[in-house]
């Protein structure tokens, strides 16, 4: 009787899902997957560079010794990077996916080596250059569809998720080991492009996670909020958010103001306060993504709408 109860419970949660979605997702690592199928065949194994340590340069540096495919050795030493993940990236649902995923990557970088050109440039840095760019898109995409490569990918998710440090940083430092390693076996040249690569590779896959940085946020601190806010929206469409604060040195009392705006709106904007108050504070820094709050309708030309947090 347990047993039927829990298949009527699965069969619920399926019948519910969202197909579409899941398609979707399932789509996107695909495409993927097919990306760094392609930067390991046409880029990284005829120069002999690494995108990065972990599965991927082991199973480089172990080709060389033994002349095994470089796919199925990448799928054998996925196999602890999948347990690790079961216990730690959602278990069944993690698995799932990434099974998916190394099938079709570990599997797919030998079926394609003798398909796909090899050996298009013999210029090390374009192999470089080209094999980060189109495998950190193809990473970024594996992640979007809530999956991973396996590998120290695996690991290096894990350390995101648990302590915030942006991606890129999380491959060097679990990618290190390996390219020292690397550099003994194929010479440091390489090793000193596989670095190259590797940071490339996490640059375009927190490229793909994030998106560019087309917004701009503002801080300012100003005696004049009325009239800033009011500049802001007339001259730019801009909705403002205000609250009270007190300078710790002079315990004077003062607004602090919080906007968005698209880049090539941030001189715009420093002009406005600074011919309504020359003495405001202004802090502006970057941002990814903006939801919610108003929206200003804007010229096909710009790049993206103005929000208010």
């Amino acid at each position: 009787m347990k047993g039927y109860e829990m298949v009527e419970k699965i069969k619920t949660r399926i019948t519910g899902a969202d197909w579409k979605k899941i398609l979707k997702e399932y789509l996107i690592i695909t495409i993927g997957a097919l990306a760094l199928i392609v930067s390991i065949d046409v880029f990284f194994v005829p120069s002999k560079i690494s995108p990065g340590g972990g599965v991927t340069g082991s199973a480089i540096i172990i080709n060389e010794f033994t002349g095994w495919s470089i796919g199925l050795l990448m799928l054998i030493l996925n196999i602890p990077m999948l347990i690790l993940g079961f216990y730690s990236l959602g278990r069944f649902n993690f698995l799932v996916r990434t099974l998916y995923t190394v099938l079709i990557y570990n599997l797919g970088v030998d079926f394609f080596a003798s398909i796909l050109p090899t050996g298009i440039t013999d210029d090390l840095l374009l192999n470089a250059l080209y094999g980060g760019i189109l495998g950190g898109v193809g990473t970024g995409l594996i992640f979007r569809g809530r999956s991973t490569t396996a590998g120290l990918g695996v690991a290096s998710r894990v350390l995101q998720l648990k302590t915030g440090i942006p991606i890129s940083q999380v491959y060097i430092l679990t990618d290190g080991a390996v390219l020292l390693l690397f550099g003994q076996i194929f010479g440091w040249d390489r090793a000193l492009y596989s670095l190259l690569s590797l940071f490339i590779f996490g640059l375009a896959t927190d490229y793909v996670l994030e998106g560019p940085s087309v917004i701009r946020t503002v801080f300012i601190v100003t005696n004049s909020p009325e009239a800033i806010s009011q500049g802001l929206f007339t001259r730019l469409g801009v909705g403002v958010t205000s609250w009270s604060a007190q300078g710790m040195f002079t315990k004077d009392e003062r607004s602090i103001l919080f906007c968005t705006v698209i880049r090539s709106d941030a001189n715009t904007l420093k002009s406005i306060i600074s011919d309504i108050d020359a003495d405001a504070f202004i802090v502006i820094g970057q941002g990814h993504q903006a939801r919610g709050g108003m929206l200003r309708k804007i010229s096909s030309d710009k790049e993206n709408g103005i929000r208010d947090e």
